[in-house]
């Protein structure tokens, strides 16, 4: 016989280390596992590489085309999860009361929203590694500080996941679901992805270079393409958009 206590059960939360890991692995599988949020963060980034790359729709200068595109097309992928996938997502489960039931669990609220993060950067390695493989296959010749790209990646994450939050909670999911398609087309035109921010007219481009997406499509296009050093000016803006959108949506979310 086993001596008395070693299945006596052990009452009390798992460490938090378990509860953050074991909750952004669900999230990660309900994104992977969601058809529309998976055709938008990786299926539509994955056609607008290879449809640009292989017809000259739109002049993007000297060079292949995919040594232009494919450094937007990871700004693009980014903004998809991070701000519009995220958004959604977020949106639906706090109108559904999802997110109320989550704050009573033995899971904070700051370590659910660190769950949500760690979900977004596992989706976010998935798609790079992808796209990336795709442009490689198109004829991609990347160089430049992989540092630089990792940290304008970080920052760039940080200032689409902050208002992507924001949105979540202050909208109403209808509101959230519309606004945030809205934003990611509006983006995508006008971000410097695939159209060129010098083919719009110089009042428009100080203002569209000001976006997250223009400052992270710009920067990374900056290294991967031309080997420069760090885009401090890039990353600049987006430390400003991270700041402001975190703190914003840690200010103003509303969990019911």
């Amino acid at each position: 016989m086993s001596a008395a206590g070693t299945y006596t059960p052990k009452p009390g939360a798992a460490p938090l280390s378990r509860m953050i890991a074991a909750q952004a692995a669900l999230e990660t599988k309900m994104l992977l596992r969601n058809g529309e949020q998976l055709l938008l963060t990786v299926v539509i980034p994955t056609l607008l590489l290879v449809l640009f790359s292989a017809v000259d729709i739109v002049d993007t200068g000297d060079g292949k085309a995919v040594d232009f595109l494919a450094p937007g097309i990871l700004a693009l992928a980014v903004m998809s999860t991070a701000f519009t996938g995220q958004a959604i997502a977020t949106g639906f489960e706090r109108r559904y009361g999802v997110l109320k039931r989550l704050g009573a669990s033995p899971l904070p609220r700051w370590g659910l929203m660190a769950a949500k993060t760690l979900s977004v950067l596992v989706t976010e390695v998935l798609q790079i590694v992808l796209l990336t493989a795709i442009a490689f296959a198109l004829g991609w010749s990347p160089h430049g500080n992989p540092f630089a790209v990792l940290l304008l990646l970080v920052l760039g994450t940080a200032a689409f996941s902050g208002l992507g939050l924001l949105m979540a909670g202050t909208l109403k999911a209808e509101a959230t679901l519309a606004a945030a398609n809205l934003v990611f087309l509006l983006l995508l035109m006008g971000g410097g992805v695939i159209v060129p921010l010098d083919k719009f007219p110089d009042a428009a481009q100080s203002v569209l270079g000001l976006l997250p997406i223009s400052a992270l499509s710009d920067g990374l296009r900056d290294v991967l393409r031309h080997g420069a050093g760090m885009p401090w000016g890039d990353l600049g803006i987006l430390a400003v958009w991270a700041v402001a959108g975190l703190g914003a949506a840690a200010r103003f979310f509303r969990w019911e």
